[in-house]
């Protein structure tokens, strides 16, 4: 469940990191289906309201990468935090697993803001006792050749290193239940 980073925005759907990430499971011999639950330009905001829709599709697991929206716009952190922590309580409420993917300010927005904002996903994992992949975009943000134009969104190449970076969580964590 996400943002455009999650949708795939300007790759082919097979290779936005959800299909990605599914084949990867598959190969490993981990049997689980991925579903891309991304909408692009969804702010913690939007993702709270849709969370109903969310809980039709009766997951079992969700990988939570959403906010890198509320950074761009520089919303409150607070705000970004309480939205988080609602979600997150209400899957759990509906005994399902949740991993929190963290996301990072861009420096644009000014030091202070960054680490409020980076504490953020830290904080909502520990606080709700969930697993955390600190930075999402580990090895890709800031890397032109891993990142499309607009310098946000990665290529096909920039989400194979994302479910590189990610599968050893991610894998752990789905094996454990």
């Amino acid at each position: 469940m996400g943002d455009s980073l999650t949708e795939g925005l300007g790759v082919d759907p097979d290779e936005a990191y959800p299909a990605q990430l599914e084949a990867r499971l598959r190969r490993e011999g981990i049997n689980w289906t991925v579903i891309n639950a991304g909408v692009s330009g969804e702010t913690s905001s939007g993702a709270l309201t849709r969370l109903s829709w969310i809980l039709k599709s009766n997951p079992d697991a969700v990988l939570l990468v959403t906010g890198a929206n509320d950074g761009l716009r520089g919303l409150d952190p607070k705000l970004t935090a309480e939205n988080l922590k609602s979600i997150v309580s209400e899957l759990k409420k509906n005994d399902i697993e949740v991993m929190l993917g963290g996301m990072h300010a861009l420096p644009n927005l000014g030091e202070d803001y960054a680490q409020k904002f980076n504490a953020v996903y830290g904080q909502v994992a520990k606080q709700e006792g969930v697993m955390l992949i600190p930075f999402f975009l580990e090895g890709v943000a800031r890397e032109p050749h891993l990142n499309q134009e607009d310098g946000k969104h990665p290529t096909a190449q920039g989400y194979t290193k994302v479910v590189e970076h990610i599968y050893p969580d991610v894998s752990r964590w789905l094996q454990g239940f």
